[in-house]
């Protein structure tokens, strides 16, 4: 039996490696970032139950880790893939941890005496870390690592402070990029998504304004391990907002950047009024949207309790223009269903941003030899929905289209299904 690659480790990524590993079948995961979890580790809840999503997720890695039949491989990357379906030779480039992930025990002690301070891509940049850091608490190795961007290296006189403090003696600045050769059966490609920068959008003052975020931003700041333990703030003077404006279709929909919608913004956006809510119940959260897409098992209702029990309140218009005014507050200038131009004061601003293909769909797009479609997406089977072009290479998740998390997940059984059937010897049982 040939052991089966997965290239991603986000909730579909290892959805597919725990389908197949329980098959019986060796996977090895390979996750070019420090951690497995994927984006769904940002997230503070998950719609339509409000369930918490690190409950989901955590479990999921654990089981990922602990599994006699998956390998995981982070900082790493697929450099070339040869042979053909049933036959694949893969070679993946890890680069070094500068600690020994076995051996690390998360003490934190490194990480105490280090004198850098960066932006903490986790919290997308609402706080800091050090140069040797664990990605998050539930980090799937958990392990520390050291950027070598950022670090001052081993030289006692540059600094070596983490050297000295770690007891276990668990740092090696001696550590080199390693090439593994894998040969696998089949191959299911899981690289997920990134969304749209809005700075292009300058209308929105993302950036120029600090109280026009991301939901993504406002995922971390409203979680209790986010940026602000929770407590949902300005960004400009710690405030709790009284006001607060969604803005959807943020680059989708657009001839200018991404014609096709997102899929999940409206949800997306509903929940975090919800949300808001219940943080602070004297809130008042108003949500600007081209179309409500609500088509999931029980979407509609959870809009319908968003609208009686939480008070949100849905404004169909396209926000043409966001100012600060001279107290500091943001003007919402849009137009209303009669095309009239209406105003309105809001505290914080959140944008939904649009899904898009993140860079390691092109390259390996490349790599693979695999078509993309219109919109950078890997091309898929119609017939069969997680068949991407080439034979023995499957795809889930939001690199084949937008998705949530109960569709990824579905894809990602899915695709595991369909590449087991290139590695298990199947019985003939016709007689």
């Amino acid at each position: 039996m040939k052991d089966v690659l997965v290239i991603g480790g986000g909730i579909a990524g290892i959805q597919a490696s725990l389908d197949l590993a329980e098959m019986g079948i060796q996977v090895h995961l390979v996750e070019k970032s420090p951690s497995i979890g994927g984006r769904m580790a940002q997230l503070d809840k998950t719609f339509p139950t409000n369930d918490c999503s690190t409950c989901i997720l955590s479990p999921k890695m654990v089981d990922c880790a602990r599994h006699p039949k998956i390998t995981i491989h982070t900082l790493a990357e697929v450099q070339a893939v040869d042979g053909e379906a049933g036959d694949f030779t893969a070679q993946v480039l890890k680069r070094p941890r500068y600690v020994d992930e076995h051996a690390c025990t998360a003490c934190g002690d490194c990480a105490k005496v280090c004198p850098i301070v960066r932006p903490d891509e986790f919290q997308m940049g609402l706080s800091t870390r050090r140069a040797i850091y664990i990605p998050f608490p539930q980090a799937i190795p958990q392990a520390y690592l050291s950027d070598p961007a950022d670090c001052l290296g081993k030289d006692p006189i540059a600094c070596g402070r983490c050297i000295r403090a770690c007891q276990k003696g668990c740092i090696d600045f001696d550590m080199t990029e390693t090439v593994i050769e894998l040969a696998v059966g089949a191959i299911v490609v899981a690289v997920g998504m990134e969304t749209f920068d809005p700075v292009a959008l300058s209308e929105y003052g993302y950036t120029r304004y600090p109280d026009v975020i991301t939901g993504i931003e406002f995922e971390r700041l409203i979680c209790a391990s986010g940026p602000s333990g929770g407590h949902l703030i300005r960004l400009t003077d710690r405030k709790e907002p009284s006001v607060i404006g969604f803005i959807q279709c943020v680059g989708s929909r657009s001839l200018k950047y991404q014609r096709f919608c997102s899929s999940v913004c409206c949800m997306h956006a509903t929940k975090e009024a919800i949300l808001a809510r219940e943080h602070l119940p004297d809130v008042k959260s108003y949500i600007f949207y081209t179309d409500l897409r609500a088509s999931g098992k029980g979407f509609r209702q959870y809009i319908d309790r968003a609208q009686k029990e939480y008070d949100v309140e849905y404004i169909r218009s396209r926000v043409a223009q966001i100012e600060e005014n001279e107290d500091g507050r943001l003007v919402f200038h849009y137009e209303d269903e009669n095309s009239r131009p209406q105003q309105m004061v809001v505290d914080l601003a959140v944008l939904a941003t649009s899904l898009i293909p993140g860079p390691g769909v092109a390259i390996l797009s490349r790599l693979l030899g695999l078509e993309l479609d219109e919109y950078g997406f890997f091309r898929t089977n119609p017939f069969s929905p997680t068949d991407t072009t080439r034979e023995g290479v499957f795809t889930c998740g939001c690199c084949r289209g937008p998705s949530d998390i109960p569709q990824s997940v579905a894809q990602a059984s899915g695709a595991a299904a369909r590449a087991a059937q290139y590695v298990m010897e199947i019985k003939d049982i016709e007689e």
